[in-house]
């Protein structure tokens, strides 16, 4: 680690910290040359390896642009994708690898979009499993009543307008 006011490279590590959410480590260093302090922060790197094989670093607001198309026209608001997201990469990174496949994280997004809202998770599911079929979609229709599970929130009810 190179000091960021002499370019010295030795520091010694003062302090750490891990961050809230335990996704990096602050640490505030002392430069061994001209014994001024700085802050550095570590993160482990997560990659996300698509089907044609190249590797990119994992971006949330991939995972929340993804999910957003599935959740148009729902009571789904941006906190909610956020929440969504974090979820998404902390079970992403809960399984210790550096590299996953993009199969991976759509399979992650699945769980909690289906409690988050139930036809957004319809709508994902639908492309992401490739549905070619009403039985494709009459099974997943089958397995949210099996499962019992209902959205967190209600939907919106709809507003009969009257003159």
């Amino acid at each position: 680690m190179h000091c960021p006011y002499c370019r010295h490279e030795d520091s010694r590590v003062v302090d750490s910290r891990s961050l809230e959410d335990g996704s990096a480590i602050r640490r505030r260093r002392q430069c061994q040359s001209c014994h001024k302090r700085f802050t550095t922060m570590e993160t482990t790197a997560l990659t996300v390896v698509k089907r044609s094989g190249v590797a990119e670093p994992f971006d949330r607001s991939k995972v929340i642009n993804g999910v957003r198309k599935a959740c148009q026209g729902r009571p789904v608001t941006s906190d909610d994708l956020a929440m969504l997201a974090q979820e998404v990469e902390e079970a992403i990174r809960a399984t210790g690898h550096a590299e996953v496949d993009a199969h991976d994280v759509g399979l992650a997004i699945l769980e909690p979009l289906r409690r988050l809202d139930q036809v957004a998770y319809l709508r994902f599911a639908s492309v992401y499993r490739g549905f070619e079929s009403l039985q494709d979609f009459q099974a997943a229709l089958d397995d949210l009543r099996e499962t019992g599970e209902t959205p967190r929130r209600p939907a919106l009810q709809p507003r009969l307008f009257t003159r």
